[in-house]
């Protein structure tokens, strides 16, 4: 959330800052949170696309989009009319949609806009290997997070239980046995919502 407000007051940037996000929730609260850290809305300096869903407005120089809607920007107009930089978040899930908008955004840079910036940022990616996809020169910038001590419990295996069930028992556990915040992850909104649902009779 901090990369992008500081691209656009570079001397370099005069364009929008486009990043993409593999997931619409994931999209709307990165531009939410952008907006929030700037003392606005989403829709003025920063704003968001998503299939469902658009916030954005004349001003909007940071745009948060979904990887699909981002390969569809390209592949009608390759040159990215208008963009500075393109910041590819989350860039370890490798989905064919974040793989294919890599490739045509470098494919740009390459024959159209060599100006065009490209940034590939995420938590547990291999820099290195990416890095050398982007070019030569690419720097390799690493951010020293603060580490928290993890512990892996197997709860065992639940085949006949449907995903939110499993999940719903495994918080229920970690509810009793455990001290502190709980942090679940889902493969998509249908699963939280009925993993909130079964935890909300519970709890």
């Amino acid at each position: 959330t901090a990369v992008a407000p500081a691209l656009i007051g570079e001397e370099w940037c005069s364009g929008q800052v486009i990043i993409t996000s593999p997931r619409r929730v994931a999209a709307r609260a990165a531009a939410e949170r952008m907006a929030e850290l700037l003392g606005e809305k989403p829709g003025e300096t920063v704003g968001y696309l998503t299939r469902m869903d658009s916030r954005q407005g004349p001003k909007t120089r940071i745009l948060v989009v979904t990887e699909a809607i981002f390969v569809n920007r390209i592949v009608q107009d390759p040159e990215l009319t208008g963009v500075s930089a393109v910041l590819f978040d989350e860039a370890h899930e490798r989905h064919l949609d974040s793989d294919l908008g890599l490739a045509l955004a470098l494919e740009s840079r390459a024959v159209l806009r060599e100006d065009l910036r490209l940034v590939v940022m995420s938590a547990t990616i291999d820099g290195a290997r990416f890095a050398a996809l982007l070019g030569e020169q690419t720097p390799v910038v690493e951010s020293e997070g603060k580490a928290f001590p993890l512990e892996i419990k197997w709860l065992g295996a639940s085949p006949d239980k449907r995903i939110e069930d499993a999940m719903a028992s495994a918080v229920l556990t970690a509810w009793r046995e455990e001290q502190g915040d709980i942090l679940a992850f889902l493969p998509g909104v249908g699963e939280i919502e009925r993993t909130r649902e079964r935890l909300e009779a519970k709890l």
